[in-house]
């Protein structure tokens, strides 16, 4: 505890350590555990995943320190300007003897419960398919008429019909008037677009009758920009359903560019302002009348140049039928070059053969020679061989040739028995023998 001074007492004199753990000391004592809401500021992470901020109202700020096993648990990233609650614990931080908030929780505070509520919702809807990019539809280029839904006193309304009337005047524009704030708005809104639908979808019918009504080709919905208790309506689940229910595409033109709502994911397409979903659906009509008058200047040419083209075919055609003799004497021409090729070819030709057979004349001794040759050397090579095979020249070695009394000639020692008469060939003659013991094999 610090000592107060009294009238000729000295003050104790602190070491500044110990005078840091003391003051730590006593706002442990006093306030912890303690919770804080405010905004926060400055929100850094270090690489070691501590994380360093203040918070602050208009009143005050204090400095914070996250550490990184705390961190882990948050569901959200911290940002600045975002209002929370911190909870943990004062603390002195002596290395600096600043005033120090050890947090230890953090969640989202009063904007922060609409944004988990928003999260929750957003992730319900996509698994149901409700954005699917799949389903969404290209816008029309030219529309036949436009079904606006916003508040008659907002200024998006001002907005969506001065950037029409600028670009588009001649597109009729259907308004249907619905509150776009309050509880009561997602039913006011989910009413004017029912009533647009019945009209897009007679538009569709075929035959449908135009001239009473406009045919509805592209709904807007539209609304500036507010807080996101402001913007609440468009985040209903029942407004999300009607939005993917609509017959002819859906802009959502909701808020400012920073701003998203349900909506916007359940539309066809998300506009960042209400005037950049006028403008998405309607092409200046400058534009289309440069490029009509493109379209026709073009077809002019093409006109043109079949016209030209005709033309020249029938000159010469005209020119065909006024000289026909001229065209006689052209085929006459060509039938003279044709036959005159004709004659030179079969000279060329009948020389060519005769040239071919005067070859053939004075090579047919000297081939004639040597394939006889040939066929010479052939027949000794044959007879040489035919003689190497003869069995006499082998008999002539000391071998004999034994055969059995049918001439079949005996190759092995199974065929012979004792007491079996064979033959045995040599080479000077035949010599008969009787088989005296029992064969052997080798």
């Amino acid at each position: 505890m610090l000592e107060r001074p009294g009238h000729g007492v000295a003050p104790r004199v602190w070491e500044v350590g110990a005078l840091c753990r003391a003051i730590a000391d006593a706002l442990e004592a006093r306030f912890n555990p303690v919770a804080v809401r405010g905004e926060i500021t400055g929100f850094s992470r270090a690489s070691s995943g501590h994380c360093y901020f203040s918070i602050k109202d208009a009143n005050g700020q204090l400095r914070c320190a996250m550490f990184r096993r705390a961190a882990t648990l948050l569901d959200f990233s911290p940002r600045d300007g975002e209002l929370v609650e911190v909870r943990g614990r004062l603390g002195v931080y002596e290395a600096r003897g600043d005033l120090q908030f050890i947090v230890e929780s953090m969640q989202r505070a009063g904007q922060g419960a609409l944004f988990e509520q928003f999260l929750r919702l957003k992730a319900q809807l996509d698994a149901e398919g409700l954005f699917d990019a799949a389903r969404k539809r290209p816008l029309p280029l030219q529309p036949r008429g436009i079904g606006l839904v916003t508040s008659t006193g907002a200024a998006a309304l001002h907005d969506v019909v001065t950037a029409l009337r600028r670009r588009v005047p001649h597109i009729p524009v259907v308004l249907v008037p619905a509150q776009v704030q309050g509880l009561a708005a997602p039913a006011s809104i989910i009413a004017a677009l029912s009533k647009l639908y019945l009209l897009a979808q007679a538009g569709l019918a075929p035959g449908a009758d135009l001239t009473q009504k406009p045919a509805i080709d592209v709904i807007l919905l539209v609304r500036g920009g507010g807080s996101i208790e402001d913007l609440w309506a468009f985040n209903d689940e029942r407004l999300a359903r009607t939005i993917v229910q609509s017959p002819v595409p859906l802009i959502s033109g909701v808020g400012h560019e920073t701003d998203f709502t349900i909506a916007d994911f359940c539309a066809d397409l998300r506009a960042p302002t209400p005037t950049a979903a006028a403008e998405l659906v309607s092409q200046p009509r400058d534009v289309w009348m440069g490029a009509l008058g493109l379209v026709a200047g073009r077809l002019s040419d093409g006109a043109q140049r079949q016209l030209d083209a005709r033309h020249q075919r029938l000159d010469q055609a005209a020119a065909r039928l006024g000289r026909p003799s001229g065209l006689v004497a052209r085929q006459q021409m060509q039938l003279a070059r044709l036959a005159q090729r004709m004659r030179h070819g079969v000279l060329l030709k009948m020389h060519r053969l005769a040239q071919s057979q005067q070859a053939l004349e004075a090579n047919l001794p000297q081939k004639l020679q040597r394939h006889l040759v040939g066929q010479a050397d052939r027949l000794d090579r044959a007879a040489l061989r035919l003689e190497l095979l003869d069995p006499r020249l082998v008999l002539q070695r000391g071998y004999a040739l034994l055969t059995d009394p049918a001439g079949h000639a005996v190759t092995s020692v199974q065929q012979a028995q004792p007491g079996d008469a064979l033959r045995a060939t040599l080479a000077d003659g035949t010599v008969d023998v009787t088989v005296l013991g029992q064969p052997r094999l080798l």
